[in-house]
């Protein structure tokens, strides 16, 4: 069975929006991250455990963006696969 060339172009349209909002979200976060550096290195009254605290904060929500990312390429990768194989 051949697959509509629409279906094809449809996911493709899918992934290039996720992309580019996935995008524009990494560069609003890397944004909150600056700010929330420098207002740390600016308030000396606030204990490095609270520092430390939110340094992990951080890289945990790095982390979870990365592995959400990698998720959906990954399944934007089996959906094409799927459709080159018919």
């Amino acid at each position: 069975m051949k697959t509509n060339p629409m279906i094809k172009q449809m996911l493709d349209y899918q992934k290039t929006t996720f992309d580019k909002l996935f995008n524009a979200m990494v560069l609003v976060q890397e944004q909150g991250e600056k700010m929330t550096n420098a207002l740390f290195e600016q308030v000396t009254w606030l204990p490095e455990e609270n520092k430390r605290l939110m340094d992990q904060c951080l890289t945990m929500a790095k982390q979870g963006r990365d592995d959400l990312k990698s998720a959906v390429d990954d399944n934007y990768k089996n959906v094409s696969d799927l459709l080159a194989s018919k």
